[in-house]
C-alpha cells in the first residue's frame, strides 16, 4: 500500500493519492455492487449533476486556501440567482428578450461580487475570524432573501434558458463545460498569476507575507470577491436548471464543498492545495451518491456517509503525516 501511494505522489503529485485512491476504491465498489453502475447513464447524470456542487466547490476553495473559509456560499448563489431572476421578471418573465438574460447575469455577478467584497473587507479590516464574518453574512443574506421573497419560489423564466442548464454540446452537458472552464480559470489564477502566489503565502503565513510586501488586505478582499463571483455562476446555472430560485436551495452543499475540498488535499489551515485533486474529489463524491442511489439508498444516507468520509480522510491524513514524520526523524 505505501509503495501505491508512493507511485501516486510520483505521478500525479502528494495531494492527488488520497482522491485517485478513493476513486478506483467507489468505481470498483459499485461497479460490482450496483446494477448498471458503469454505464453511459450513470456517469451521464454525474455529468449534470456535478457543475452545481463543484462550482460552489471552486467559490470555497480561494477562502480555504487563505486559511479562511466562506460559510455564505450557498446563500450568495440564491440571492445571485434572486437579482438575475428579478431582471428577468421586470422585462416580461417568459417574454424576456436576450438581451434581458445578459441584463440578468450581470446583476447576478454584481450581487455575487458585492457580497464577497463586503465580506472580505469586513474580514481584512477588522481582523475578525472569517468564520465569524461569514456566518454573519449568511444570516444577513438568507434573512435579505427570505424578506424579498417572503419565503416562497420565484419562477417562470425564458425558455432559451433552459440549455444552460440542461442542454449539450458535442455530447457534454453545457454546465459541465462551464465547469471546466472556471476549473481552468482557478487552475490559471493559482499557477501562474501574482494573486494565486500572494494567496497561498498568506494561507502559510500572514505575517511573512505582509514583511515580504504583500497588500494582504487587497488579497483577501480580491480572494472573498472572486468567490463571490464563483457562486454567481453556480446561481445562474441553478436558476437555469430548476427554473426557480429559492432561497434556501442547497444548504446542504455547505458543508459538502469543504469536504471535496479536504478530500481534494487541501490543507485546512491554508497555504496549500490544488484544483484538480479537488475536481477529481468532487467526482468521486458525485459517484459515491449515485452509486447509493442505484443500490436503493435513501439520499440522506449518502449524506451521512459523506460526513463520515470526511471524518476518515481527516484520520488517514493525520496517521499518514505521522508516518511519514517518523520516517524521516529515522533517516
Amino acid at each position: 500500500m505505501t509503495s501505491l501511494i508512493r507511485r501516486l505522489n510520483t505521478l500525479f503529485g502528494a495531494d492527488m493519492a488520497g482522491p485517485v485512491i478513493a476513486f478506483f476504491a467507489v468505481m470498483v465498489i459499485f461497479g460490482f455492487g450496483a446494477d448498471n453502475f458503469l454505464s453511459l447513464g450513470t456517469f451521464g447524470s454525474v455529468a449534470f449533476q456535478l457543475p452545481e456542487l463543484g462550482l460552489l466547490t471552486l467559490a470555497m476553495l480561494l477562502p480555504l486556501l487563505t486559511g479562511g473559509i466562506n460559510l455564505s456560499v450557498t446563500f450568495t448563489a440564491n440571492l445571485s440567482g434572486l437579482a438575475a431572476a428579478g431582471v428577468l421578471q421586470a422585462y416580461g418573465g417568459v417574454e424576456a428578450p436576450a438581451s434581458a438574460f445578459a441584463l440578468a447575469v450581470a446583476a447576478a455577478l454584481l450581487t455575487g461580487g458585492a457580497a464577497g467584497l463586503m465580506t472580505g473587507a469586513a474580514i481584512a479590516y477588522t481582523r475578525a475570524h472569517p468564520i465569524l464574518v461569514t456566518l454573519s453574512m449568511m444570516i444577513f443574506l438568507r434573512g435579505l432573501g427570505e424578506f424579498l421573497t417572503r419565503g416562497g419560489d420565484v419562477s417562470g423564466f425564458p425558455s432559451y434558458m433552459a440549455p444552460i442548464g440542461h442542454g449539450s454540446i458535442f455530447g457534454l452537458p453545457i454546465p459541465l463545460l462551464i465547469f471546466i472552464a472556471c476549473v481552468g480559470l482557478w487552475q490559471v489564477l493559482l499557477t501562474r498569476t501574482k494573486l494565486g502566489f500572494g494567496l497561498l503565502m498568506i494561507g502559510s503565513n500572514i505575517e511573512a507575507g505582509q514583511y515580504s510586501g504583500l497588500n494582504t488586505r487587497r488579497i483577501i478582499i480580491l480572494v472573498y470577491t472572486l468567490s463571490g463571483i464563483m457562486c454567481a455562476v453556480a446561481g445562474v446555472i441553478m436558476l437555469a436548471r430548476f427554473n426557480s430560485v429559492r432561497i434556501g436551495h442547497g444548504e446542504s452543499y455547505l458543508l459538502i464543498t469543504v469536504l471535496a475540498a479536504f478530500l481534494g488535499g487541501i490543507n485546512p489551515f491554508g497555504g496549500f492545495g490544488r484544483v484538480l485533486p479537488v475536481f477529481v474529489a468532487l467526482v468521486v463524491l458525485q459517484l459515491l451518491s449515485s452509486g447509493l442511489n442505484l443500490m436503493g439508498a435513501n439520499q440522506h444516507l449518502a449524506t451521512a456517509l459523506w460526513g463520515v468520509l470526511m471524518i476518515v480522510v481527516m484520520a488517514a491524513r493525520s496517521v499518514a503525516s505521522s508516518y511519514f514524520l517518523s520516517r524521516r526523524k529515522k533517516v
